[in-house]
């Protein structure tokens, strides 16, 4: 079964590392350093190097994991397209396309744990740089079919600011205080269960939510308007 080790850098930023029993993966490994300690300290080998996306503060730390070990490969364009399949110490890894947040991001999905980057944070989703809020939609819609027990781990550590505007969107939520009172930063993560409770872009049904909008005068007939009407409120 392939593990996942997080690792903390710059402000708020998440990285990771997906290894098995010799052979390991970075993910937006900007804590290169740390991550190259991990990697000595536990006699694995890093065979190969991938990003969520193409934004320079998960992309910063490629050269220095790269440089370190003639054995790694940086997994870009068609390895990272589609539906690929990564392989690691005989584990599969999915990639999972989720244009949105960029229009390159994506997902990896070890069968456990969804390293999610700028798409899915615990508690809220990424800003839609890309312009392409439909596809961000589909995207979210793709992740959210993932089974519940899926472990979320987010591009940053956002989740006191996420949490505060859950809560003004739903006072009531009793399960925002239940995760804050479970979230620890030295391990940042949630479950896709925990995000169908707390995350109002995973709640789009809610009736909670379907009666802010409703109170608001937004747009809420379909599913997809009430994402999209989710989406103007600030």
């Amino acid at each position: 079964m392939l593990r996942v080790k997080q690792f903390r850098y710059g402000a708020d930023n998440l990285g990771y590392l997906v290894f098995g029993a010799t052979s390991a993966m970075a993910v937006d490994g900007g804590a290169a350093e740390a991550i190259l300690a991990f990697l000595a300290e536990h006699r694995l080998s890093l065979r190969y190097v991938a990003n969520t996306h193409g934004h320079s503060d998960h992309t910063s730390g490629n050269r220095t994991l790269l440089a370190s070990s003639h054995a790694a490969c940086l997994l870009a364009g068609a390895d990272l397209a589609g539906d690929a399949a990564i392989e690691l110490d005989g584990a599969a890894i999915r990639v999972i396309p989720t244009p949105g947040h960029t229009e390159d991001s994506r997902c990896l999905y070890t069968g456990r744990a969804l390293i999610a980057g700028d798409t899915l944070f615990n508690g809220t989703i990424g800003n839609c740089f890309s312009g392409d809020q439909e596809g961000f939609y589909r995207s979210l819609k793709r992740l959210r079919e993932l089974p519940d027990e899926t472990l979320v781990y987010a591009g940053h550590d956002y989740v006191r600011d996420s949490l505060a505007f859950a809560r003004r969107l739903e006072p009531g939520n009793r399960d925002l205080d239940d995760f804050w009172g479970r979230y620890d930063p030295e391990h940042v993560f949630s479950t896709l269960a925990d995000e169908k409770r707390i995350n109002p872009y995973l709640r789009f049904n809610e009736p909670g939510i379907v009666a802010l909008l409703e109170k608001r005068d937004l747009p809420r007939r379909t599913e997809w308007e009430r994402w999209q009407s989710l989406m103007t409120i600030e």
